[in-house]
């Protein structure tokens, strides 16, 4: 289907956001939401629909790729080097049935079936990109714990850390503020 293969890193941003951390909405909380998100993003057709196994890969696959965006946080510069084996990608990657297909562009994975499987690999198959096009690393999701919001690092030296400095950057430094200023000789919060 290729719906969202123009913008790999977007099409993996917008399906780990499918899980809003703070609010603790779920945009795929049912086979039906999943069938519709992955339909209005041409990754099935409309006669695909997703089933209760369908939703548990991809909750799997979101959840696995948030922990593995987390990491990028930890590589020195956002670089990947040595470190950039994601391990808890491997079990959601390998639920999904993709092949090596050899394109004009050079080697490329794609979907073997169709369907709401087809559609999930196609995921992976944007993650992959995403890494060939060098833009894995600047694939992040807010470290602010109460957030967890996924974001592309578009910081000169890839070192962002908040999906935004106004909210979660703020939150962040305020509770440090407070934790240092509780610590201080003659607080009243002793």
């Amino acid at each position: 289907m290729s719906g969202e293969m123009d913008d790999p890193s977007g099409l993996v941003i917008d399906f780990v956001n499918t899980y809003d951390v703070e609010e603790r909405t779920d945009a795929i909380p049912s086979p039906a939401a999943l069938t519709a998100w992955l339909g209005r993003r041409g990754l099935i057709g409309p006669e695909d629909a997703a089933d209760e196994r369908d939703l548990a890969t991809a909750v799997e696959l979101r959840e696995a790729l948030r922990e593995a965006l987390r990491h990028n946080h930890d590589r020195p510069g956002g670089r990947h080097g040595d470190d950039d084996h994601d391990p808890g990608l491997s079990r959601p990657f390998a639920a999904l049935p993709l092949r090596v297909a050899l394109t004009p562009g050079g080697p490329v994975l794609e979907p073997v079936a169709t369907g709401v499987p087809g559609g999930l690999a196609e995921i992976v198959s944007a993650v992959m990109s995403a890494r060939s096009e060098g833009m894995w690393p600047r694939l992040k999701v807010c470290t602010e714990s109460t957030c967890q919001w996924a974001f592309v690092d578009s910081s000169k030296n890839r070192s962002r850390s908040w999906c935004s400095m106004k909210v979660c950057g703020n939150r962040t430094k305020t509770r440090a503020y407070r934790a240092r200023r509780q610590m201080e000789p003659g607080s009243r919060h002793l």
